[in-house]
């Protein structure tokens, strides 16, 4: 097993919208809520975002995280196969991200998760966010109440 990660390409595509939909499909660990073509996918997540790294086992995409421009800082969006997790994934593609962020002087990274999106918390606290606020009860699709923690990362050059 080789992890490394790297700016994402047109040729990650097909896999990572596969990926993300999985998640989509599986709930609870993303607030996106409907599936994405093609065309939606790649806008959203490969020409819109600031910086966008894919992370590949043995040359397999197997994750990806954008982020946006927020202000001087930037919101942050991760995805790793639920499926078949590799663990250190996560970590790995966040250094790269993390660093470019740092290299193109962003002061911060925020992170807004589901507050029911255990590993997800979990995942960014582990990676150095810290709470920073929480929105109450903001409806999910079919009208359910669900808080959305954001958490912070302060980026030092």
């Amino acid at each position: 097993m080789t992890l490394h990660a790297r700016p994402t390409t047109e040729d990650d595509l097909p896999a990572l919208v596969g990926l993300f939909n999985a998640i989509v499909r599986t709930g609870g660990t993303t607030a996106h809520e409907e599936e994405w073509d093609m065309p939606t996918f790649k806008t959203y997540y490969f020409d819109d975002p600031a910086i966008v790294h894919t992370v590949l086992n043995d040359g397999t995409p197997i994750g990806f995280q954008a982020v946006f421009e927020s202000d001087e800082g930037l919101s942050i969006g991760s995805f790793t196969d639920q499926d078949n997790p590799v663990k250190g994934a996560g970590a790995v593609m966040f250094a790269a991200t993390k660093a470019a962020a740092i290299k193109a002087g962003y002061k911060w990274i925020d992170a807004k998760i589901r507050a029911d999106n255990v590993p997800g918390l979990a995942y960014y606290s582990k990676m150095g966010f810290e709470d920073f606020e929480v929105a109450k009860n903001v409806p999910l699709k079919d009208g359910t109440p669900m808080d959305r923690v954001t958490k912070r990362l302060v980026l030092e050059s």
